[in-house]
């Protein structure tokens, strides 16, 4: 007879039999255990979802920026599967959040807190404007502060009292480049050429800024803001004659409408920018003494926040940045920088070098007048003695002349480290040559090459002050071959070191405008990168400002060939005729 299946017996008959019974007992035991210890798992690793501290290592906090979500809905295969897992809903939900302009996730690995930390960050949005491939303007929008007109318009109308040497009033107009020269005697082109006042930065780039192709009305979307303060204009009207109070009222002022504005709580002022065309000893007012020089602009507590583009900056600060002096060439469109560039190649040039400045009797650290002595004393030199009356170095086509003329352009320092000299020089194609690193080399770091040798030859000033080495032996030692390298990079280098004129805007190439402009931008990209993972830079050391433009990436500062430049006492510097 075939046995049924004990679940089919009836209870009593399970109750006779004592063996039977047993088992079943065990098994109930077993499943209950069984079932007990699943509910204990199930809730240690599903409910707490690992939660709880464990020895795990600690993970900086990462960002899914543009280029990892890309990696990750495109390629999978390419990161840990454990990652595309855990956050597969994350990562699939990725363009509708785009969509919506929410913020995208930020994925906290454990550190002390046991749980996921998002950030919404402000300036979100503006990053992942970059992201839309189909957007030429993604993450390059400006936004200009609509100042009132005291601070900008309102100081034009009063153009003669912005000079106590000067009547700036024929340097405003023409959007800043001032009255167009005549070339009589062939030295320029036939377009593009103006009397530009060296300080004249102020109205060119605010105006050039008007062209600006990526302009935006929603500052949210803003890579960068522009503050169109004249500040150069400012501190000139009163750098004579007037107290501390006068001199700082403009720049107390500005601060006090900017940190009322919601684009200045974005980041504190460290996503803005200004402009002022003199050199930045005139806005670091040491202390509120009379007789100190300029005003505390850059010293003040909120402008410390935003970035100053000057055409000489500090070696000891991070707040100033250095631009071009504008020369005298403004042009309309490419062609008229090609047609320029070719002529320059062109040209022979009968005189080993040049130079064009006066001496410095009250100074005896200048070698002005040991230069002035050597170039007098050779039959190769060209030069050009200044004053302060009537000389043809206040004739730009005297001094475009000499320059086209010659290999070399002597540019020691002038009161300041910097001299507009040296961009006039090179627009005309001529190697300049610099006594000091802080004449060109730390200063237009954007705008020139790292590398100086490919452009420039430098002569320490103790060679000349104290070696009285020969400049003419020394330059004529350089090959035919270098020299001709050295003029080919000058040459090319001409479209970055001018600004176009502001009125139009050139089709391909990139001027001192576009270049400072996307500078600017990459500075306050890489601020808020830095500021969504996390990173800090503890060990910047303001002091040494100058070195760290000059390093290559992941290289750390050390000691240099330039420190005994820069580890003098500092002092304030004064402006003057350079």
């Amino acid at each position: 007879m075939r046995r049924r299946p004990a679940a089919t017996l009836p209870v009593d008959d399970l109750m006779e039999k004592g063996g039977q019974r047993k088992n079943q007992q065990l098994c109930l035991l077993v499943s209950l255990s069984a079932f007990f210890w699943s509910c204990l798992l199930y809730f240690h690793f599903v409910v707490l979802g690992g939660s709880s501290l464990d020895s795990s290592p600690e993970l900086n906090p990462i960002s899914l920026d543009a280029e990892r979500r890309n990696t990750l809905l495109s390629n999978p295969n390419s990161v840990p599967v454990s990652l595309f897992h855990h956050r597969k809903a994350d990562v699939l939900s990725e363009k509708e959040r785009l969509v919506d302009h929410v913020s995208p996730p930020v994925i906290t690995r454990k550190r002390e807190k046991p749980h996921v930390e998002r950030q919404n960050y402000p300036f979100m949005r503006a990053l992942r404007t970059a992201e839309n491939k189909s957007d030429p303007c993604g993450g390059r929008y400006i936004y200009v502060h609509d100042l009132p007109p005291r601070f900008n318009v309102d100081m034009l109308k009063e153009c003669r009292s912005l000079s106590l040497w000067t009547n700036m009033c024929k340097f405003t107009t023409n959007a800043g480049l001032g009255p167009p020269l005549e070339n009589v005697e062939g030295v320029f082109s036939d377009t593009g050429w103006y009397g530009t006042n060296q300080f004249a930065v102020d109205v060119i780039f605010s105006n050039r800024m008007k062209q600006y192709e990526c302009l935006t009305n929603d500052s949210s979307l803003a890579a960068a803001v522009f503050v169109p303060f004249y500040a150069g204009f400012d501190i000139a009207r009163y750098l004579w004659g007037h107290n501390v109070s006068t001199r700082d009222a403009a720049s107390l002022d500005l601060v006090d409408w900017l940190v009322k504005r919601p684009e200045w709580g974005i980041m504190g002022g460290k996503d803005h920018f200004l402009v002022a065309g003199r050199i930045t000893w005139d806005f670091r007012r040491l202390t509120d003494q009379e007789s100190d020089w300029g005003n505390k602009l850059l010293f003040l507590p909120a402008a410390k926040n935003m970035s100053m583009l000057v055409v000489e900056s500090s070696p000891w600060n991070a707040n100033d940045y250095g631009i071009p002096y504008p020369t005298y060439f403004h042009p309309a469109k490419d062609a008229d920088v090609f047609i320029w560039q070719d002529r320059m190649r062109k040209l022979e040039r009968k005189y080993l070098f040049c130079f064009a400045g006066a001496p410095r009797p009250d100074n005896p650290k200048s070698i002005r007048g040991q230069i002035i002595n050597q170039c007098k004393n050779s039959k190769v030199c060209k030069l050009l003695e200044c004053d302060f009356g009537e000389s043809k170095c206040h004739s730009p086509s005297s001094i475009m002349q000499m320059f086209q003329s010659s290999l070399f352009c002597l540019q020691p320092q002038g009161d300041s480290y910097t001299r507009r000299s040296a961009f006039d020089s090179m627009l005309a194609g001529c190697i300049p040559v610099f006594f000091h690193p802080g004449s060109a080399y730390t200063q237009y770091t954007w705008h020139l090459p790292k590398n100086y040798s490919q452009y420039s030859v430098f002569i320490p000033e103790n060679d000349i002050h104290k070696k009285n080495i020969s400049i003419e032996q020394r330059l004529s030692q350089i090959s035919a071959e270098k020299v001709k390298e050295m003029r080919e990079m000058v040459i090319n280098l001409i479209p970055r070191i001018i600004y176009a004129d502001p009125r139009s805007k050139l089709e391909t190439l990139k001027d001192a405008f576009d270049v400072a402009v996307q500078a600017v931008i990459d500075k306050v990209t890489k601020l808020r990168r830095d500021m969504i993972e996390g990173r800090k830079d503890d060990k910047f050391i303001e002091e040494l400002s100058w070195k760290y433009a000059l390093l290559d990436e992941g290289q750390a500062v050390g000691p240099h060939e330039w420190d005994p430049f820069f580890s003098k006492p500092k002092k304030d510097r004064q402006v003057g005729i350079s």
